[in-house]
């Protein structure tokens, strides 16, 4: 992976601290509650939705806030600022995808959220997590969504960590990650799963 590197030839380093919260396992205690917090306002959300038959019967609920999001005022500011997003409703309200959207979007919540509280696969979750917050602000819903927003994109710059008081303590270590990764050796004493920044000297057997 390429560096950037100053006129001096010194290679350009994250500071310590953003190093130490975003990949130092033991910060996953730092990012426990934000985590659960998160997890518990999409259960929540999702609980409002899955029990309203508006919203699980036919989307209508779903349906009244699309059409409320692209509606444009004569006289005032519309709820939606980009025009090619609101045609991207526009578009979802003229094929009635509202009929299956909104079973999507409640249950979608609720899955983001006992991910996140189970510390499950936390970086993908924190994703549709930011995902769902970014669509609701730009149909001009703005509530909690920025703080729900603000929250997830930590969660994703510390999605190597943000799990590991939780599942992704166990499940990173068995499935590991698609892109290529490197191996390392625990120093002497060093508990699993805690990072030394030293990588071992003697080449592996085969080499």
């Amino acid at each position: 992976m390429a560096n950037v590197v100053t006129f001096r030839g010194k290679v350009l380093q994250d500071p310590p601290l953003v190093q130490r919260i975003l990949n130092d396992p033991r910060a996953g205690w730092l990012w426990f509650l934000p985590r659960l917090w998160l997890g518990w306002q999409w259960i929540q959300a999702a609980e409002h939705k899955i029990f309203n038959p508006a919203w699980v019967n036919g989307g209508d609920a779903l349906k009244g806030f699309w059409s409320n999001a692209v509606a444009v005022p004569e006289g005032g500011r519309p709820a939606i600022a980009f025009d090619w997003y609101r045609s991207f409703i526009q578009a979802l309200l003229d094929a009635q995808a509202y009929t299956w959207f909104a079973k999507l979007v409640a249950y979608g919540e609720l899955l983001i959220g006992i991910a996140l509280i189970l510390g499950a696969f936390t970086g993908i979750a924190a994703f549709f997590s930011g995902l769902m917050n970014w669509n609701f602000m730009m149909a001009g819903s703005a509530s909690t969504n920025p703080m729900l927003f603000t929250v997830a994109i930590g969660l994703i710059l510390a999605w190597k960590v943000a799990g590991h008081v939780g599942a992704d303590y166990y499940l990173l270590r068995w499935i590991g990650v698609p892109w290529r990764s490197t191996d390392e050796q625990p120093a002497a004493g060093t508990a699993p799963g805690v990072m030394t920044g030293k990588r071992s000297a003697e080449p592996a057997a085969g080499d």
